[in-house]
């Protein structure tokens, strides 16, 4: 819980950060509230559809919660913005899960 105080205290600072949310809801996902993290995550893409790295742990999250056509959406959006912002890594990591996910 010290992870997630502190980056909620960062946060009051800075409440638009888009790290700071990402890292506050992987906190979220490790101490099992899915709730909290897929909030967070939706938070960031509304706000920043360029934030590549969220679109691959909302999809998971979803994909474990059995949302396999909203995860397929997700992951299928963060293709085209990795593509967009050229991060062929987080392409490839993205594409990798859509398939096995679709396949």
């Amino acid at each position: 819980m010290d992870r997630i105080n502190k980056l909620q205290q960062y946060l009051t600072a800075s409440p638009s950060d888009s790290f700071l949310r990402h890292a506050l809801a992987l906190e979220y996902i490790k101490i099992g509230n899915d709730s909290e993290a897929r909030n967070l995550f939706e938070s960031i893409l509304t706000d920043d559809e360029k934030y590549v790295g969220s679109y691959y742990h909302l999809a998971k999250l979803l994909e474990r919660n059995g949302e396999t056509e909203l995860a397929i959406k997700w992951y299928e959006k963060g293709m085209a913005a990795a593509k967009e912002a050229g991060d062929q890594h987080s392409y490839n990591e993205l594409q990798a899960a859509y398939e096995d996910l679709i396949y």
